[in-house]
């Protein structure tokens, strides 16, 4: 390793090993413990990065895409699309079990000393990856996995599962691999089996890793999903949204404009427009503009249903309606309608007074630009 790097890690590495245990704290996502470093853990994890990623990031497989400088999920989405297209029509879709919390110290540290010579840094590598976790006021050790949370822990998950890329080189194969997110491309159901099956005895043979056999399978591709998109089954392949995003995305746009949340209207669309913004910039990526229309005019239609939930009465309605240039008669009629907010969300009435542009007008995007 670089000169630089050693000498900082020599003056660091004591005082990092003791604020590890002490000020590693545990979040939590579903039942996964996130090692939060403290932040002199974090300044050093991260000058630590920057000279290891320079040096072992070009070592790595041209298939591994995450976490990697230059490289992203839709790059690794395209590709998956391109091996489809090519006539690999069946899929190993491989999930590890727990991965970042089952990964072998003494594995793991055997490759990077295969990479680093400097004893002081991989004194102060093992440190972050034993440091443990606070739970409840009290620090657990842990032996195994890479703390989540660090600056350090996907260089070093990517260099642990850099042999499965070399192994899958060796085979012949065609994958992609994004973190712990693997998929390999086959022309067979029969050859995915056999992959399976072999991949299997490799990782739990060498890497001492688990497939979570409820998770992974061998199967057609537009039945699976892949960094939240799948892909269409025909002859020309279009990347699709998943069936599961597509569901999260309509459960948080629900959370996000339930009348009940005690929010301002304006503060409604602010939140909306954060999220739908950065939604719109991962999945936009599709390649069906027609779900994305779809779901627009639904967005839409949640936002005039909560703007009719604001205004409560019906004499409020009236005029709110009346004000944006709804006929007296019509907005009578939609006022007093004793249908259920959302029914009326798609009225004439609504939809003239709260039209596209207003809400656009209002901070509202659309997804489909």
């Amino acid at each position: 390793m670089a000169g630089d790097s050693s000498h900082a890690a020599e003056r660091h590495v004591q005082a990092a090993t003791c604020e590890a245990g002490r000020n590693t704290q545990a979040g939590w996502r579903g039942a996964r413990k996130l090692g939060i470093p403290s932040a002199l853990d974090r300044l050093v994890q991260q000058a630590v990065l920057q000279v290891l990623q320079r040096q072992w990031d070009p070592t790595f497989s041209d298939s591994s895409y995450g976490f990697r400088p230059g490289r992203s999920a839709h790059q690794a989405v395209e590709r998956a699309q391109g091996y489809i297209q090519a006539g690999y029509r069946w899929v190993v879709d491989l999930d590890l079990e727990k991965f970042f919390d089952r990964v072998n110290h003494d594995i793991l540290m055997s490759r990077v000393a295969k990479r680093v010579s400097d004893r002081r840094v991989l004194k102060l590598i093992r440190s972050f990856l034993t440091a443990g976790v606070m739970e409840n006021g009290l620090v657990g050790a842990t032996d195994e996995g890479t703390p989540q949370g660090g600056p350090l822990s996907p260089l070093l998950s990517n260099l642990m599962l850099d042999d499965l890329d070399r192994e899958l080189e060796r085979r012949g194969l065609r994958f992609v691999r994004y973190a712990d997110d693997s998929n390999v491309y086959v022309r067979s159901e029969r050859a995915g089996q056999r992959v399976m099956a072999g991949l299997e005895a490799f990782l739990t043979g060498k890497l001492k890793l688990k497939v979570n056999e409820a998770k992974s399978a061998v199967a057609q591709p537009h039945t699976r999903k892949f960094l939240g998109f799948t892909f269409s089954n025909r002859a020309q392949v279009k990347r699709r949204i998943a069936p599961k995003a597509l569901t999260r995305f309509k459960d948080r746009i629900r959370e996000l404009t339930q009348r009940t949340r005690g929010v301002s209207a304006d503060q409604m669309i602010g939140t909306l427009h954060r999220y739908l913004t950065g939604w719109r910039g991962y999945f936009g990526f599709c390649e069906t503009p027609s779900v994305l229309q779809r779901l627009d005019e639904w967005v839409r239609r949640r936002v005039r249903c909560f703007f009719w939930k604001q205004w409560k009465r019906g004499r409020t309605r009236f005029r709110e309606l009346t004000a944006r240039g709804v006929s007296r008669d019509l907005a009578a009629q939609t006022a007093g309608s004793p249908h259920a907010a959302w029914r009326l969300s798609n009225s004439p009435a609504l939809q003239h007074a709260l039209t596209n542009r207003f809400l656009r007008s209002l901070g509202l995007p659309s997804l489909r630009q």
